[in-house]
C-alpha cells in the first residue's frame, strides 16, 4: 500500500517558501549584527565579515532543508 503525503495547499506551499525566504534574510542580518555588535565591543574590525558568514551558512543550511521537504 503506498500512502499519498500530504502536500498542503498552494498557499500553504507559497508561505512555506516565503517563510524561508525571510529565515534566510534574518540569519544573515543578525549574524552580521553580531558581528557588528562585538566588532564595537571588542575594538575590531573583522568580525562583523565571520559573523556575516556564519549568517549565511545558516541561512543556505535552513534553504537546503526545506528544498529536502
Amino acid at each position: 500500500m503506498s500512502e499519498k503525503k500530504d502536500e498542503g495547499s498552494p498557499l500553504k506551499q507559497l508561505l512555506l517558501a516565503s517563510a524561508v525566504g525571510l529565515q534566510f534574510v534574518f540569519a544573515t542580518f543578525i549574524g552580521f549584527a553580531i558581528g557588528y555588535g562585538l566588532d564595537s565591543l571588542l575594538g575590531t574590525k573583522f568580525l562583523k565579515w565571520i559573523f556575516l558568514a556564519f549568517g549565511l551558512i545558516a541561512g543556505f543550511r535552513e534553504l537546503f532543508r526545506f528544498a529536502k521537504r
